[in-house]
C-alpha cells in the first residue's frame, strides 16, 4: 500500500482526489461478496444453540441428536480407519454400502434400484438435496415449498438462483389444499419439495397425498424431491410411504435421505440420493464436483450398520414416541399448546397469549428456563408462525425429563 500513503504527496487537489477514487475502487473489489448471498443470515436454530451453549441449557432447539453411538457404526469405522480404507472413494460411494442401501430400499421402502446406476452417497442428506437441485435445476426455474419448510431447503435454492413458491399445511392436522396446490403450478414449476415426516411439522404424507402430488408433477413436467430422513420415526401405528414405491410416481421422484437421524450420527454426514440412472448420473457428476465423495470410513461404518436388526428400528421410534409424550405433557402444563406430531422429532407449539410472539417466548425460554427452542418463523414465509415455536426431543431421557420439568414451571416463573 506504498502508493496510497504517497498519494497524500500529490502535487494537486485534482491527483490527490483521483488517488482516493482509486483507494475507494480497490477496497470494493477485495470486498465483493456474491449477490448469492443476499438476504441470507445465520438461521435462528443455529443462533438459539449459540445462546444454549451461553447460559450451559439444555437444547431443544437444533435436531443434533446427541444420543450414543451404537458400537456396529463404531467398529465398522474404526476397521476402516485400521485398515487404511480412507482414500477418496468411487464418488457415488463405496460398493458395499449401496448394495445395503438397495437391500434396505426394497425391503424397507417398498422399492427397488440399482446399486451401480440407481444410488448416489452423499454429504448427508442436505448435499444430497444440494447435488439433485444443481442437477435438475436451472436459475429462474421455480420449485414449489411446502410450509412450514426446512430452512435448509429453501436457502440451497435461493443460492441456485431458484424461485420459490409457498403453500401452506394448515394446523392443526397439516392438511394440504389440493386446489391451492394446483394453483402454485405453472409453466416455470420444475420441483416440489415432500419431506416426510416433515421438519419442523411432524406430518407423515399418506400415499393418497403423494399420489395426489405426482400426478401434478407428472401433468407440469416437474420432479418431486423427497426428503425422507426421518423416514423410521413414525407414530401410533403409522407407516412411512416412499413417493417412489407409488409405481405412478417413481420416474418422477428424486428420493433423498440418510443416517443422520436413524443411527443418531449426525456429524457423519452420510446421506444418499435414489433416482432413475438418467438423473442418478447427473446427480453423481454433482456430487464429484461439489464433495469429491462422502467420508470413506465413515461409509464402510454404516453399511456394517445396515445390517442391525429390525428391533432396533422398532426400538427407536418406540422411544421416541414416548419422548413426545413426555414433552407434549409438559408444554401443556407450561401453558403451551402443541402439534402432536405424527413422525420425526420435533414439536410446533403455539405460545401463550402473554408472549407478543414465538420468538419473544423462545427468548423467554433460554434465559428464564435455560431451555432452546426455535422461534417458528424460521420455518414460515407468511406470518403464520409467527406465533409458533419448535422443539427437538432427541435427547436422552434424563436430559428430556430436565427439561420437560423447566417447561412445566414455566407457567409458574411468568
Amino acid at each position: 500500500m506504498q502508493w496510497f500513503r504517497g498519494s497524500r504527496d500529490a502535487s494537486s487537489p485534482a491527483q490527490y482526489s483521483a488517488s482516493l477514487l482509486e483507494i475507494t475502487r480497490y477496497h470494493r473489489r477485495m470486498s465483493q461478496i456474491s449477490s448469492r448471498l443476499n438476504g441470507l443470515v445465520q438461521s435462528d436454530i443455529r443462533r438459539m444453540s449459540r445462546e444454549c451453549e451461553r447460559v450451559e441449557g439444555i437444547n431443544l432447539g437444533q435436531g443434533i441428536c446427541d444420543l450414543p453411538t451404537i458400537p456396529e457404526l463404531i467398529e465398522g469405522a474404526s476397521e476402516a480407519i485400521q485398515g487404511s480404507k480412507a482414500t477418496y472413494s468411487r464418488f457415488e460411494g463405496i460398493d458395499l454400502l449401496r448394495r445395503r442401501i438397495a437391500r434396505k430400499l426394497e425391503r424397507f421402502n417398498g422399492y427397488a434400484a440399482d446399486p451401480e446406476k440407481e444410488i448416489v452417497v452423499t454429504v448427508g442428506s442436505t448435499g444430497g438435496f444440494a447435488a439433485a437441485a444443481m442437477a435438475t435445476l436451472n436459475p429462474g426455474d421455480e420449485v414449489i415449498l411446502f410450509e412450514p419448510f426446512y430452512g435448509y431447503h429453501l436457502n440451497t435454492l435461493k443460492v441456485m438462483g431458484i424461485t420459490t413458491k409457498f403453500v401452506a399445511l394448515r394446523a392443526p392436522d397439516w392438511s394440504i389444499d389440493f386446489d391451492e396446490l394446483r394453483r402454485a403450478f405453472s409453466n416455470r414449476t420444475k420441483g416440489i419439495v415432500v419431506c416426510t415426516p416433515s421438519n419442523p411439522c411432524g406430518k407423515v404424507f399418506s400415499r393418497d397425498e403423494l399420489e395426489k402430488i405426482g400426478a401434478l408433477c407428472r401433468e407440469f413436467g416437474a420432479w418431486a424431491f423427497t426428503d425422507e430422513i426421518y423416514e423410521y420415526i413414525v407414530y401410533d401405528g403409522l407407516r412411512h410411504t416412499s413417493m417412489a414405491s407409488i409405481e405412478s410416481c417413481r420416474d418422477v421422484t428424486i428420493t433423498i435421505s440418510g443416517f443422520s437421524k436413524t443411527f443418531s450420527i449426525t456429524g457423519w454426514r452420510i446421506g444418499y440420493v435414489t433416482a432413475e440412472a438418467k438423473v442418478a448420473q447427473p446427480i453423481g457428476l454433482v456430487n464429484d464436483l461439489l464433495y469429491v465423495c462422502a467420508p470413506t470410513p465413515l461409509q464402510w461404518g454404516v453399511a456394517e450398520a445396515l445390517e442391525i436388526g429390525d428391533e432396533y428400528y422398532r426400538n427407536l421410534a418406540s422411544d421416541y414416541e414416548k419422548k413426545r409424550d413426555m414433552l407434549a405433557s409438559a408444554l401443556v402444563e407450561g401453558g403451551f399448546k402443541p402439534f402432536v406430531p405424527q413422525g420425526a422429532y420435533y414439536m410446533l407449539a403455539e405460545v401463550p397469549a402473554e408472549f407478543t410472539s414465538g420468538r419473544a417466548a423462545a427468548d423467554h425460554l433460554i434465559e428464564n428456563a435455560r431451555v432452546a427452542s426455535v422461534p417458528g418463523p424460521s420455518f414460515y414465509a407468511s406470518d403464520r408462525g409467527d406465533r409458533l415455536v419448535r422443539f427437538c426431543f432427541a435427547k436422552d431421557f434424563a436430559a428430556l425429563e430436565e427439561a420437560c420439568r423447566r417447561l412445566a414451571r414455566i407457567a409458574v416463573n411468568r
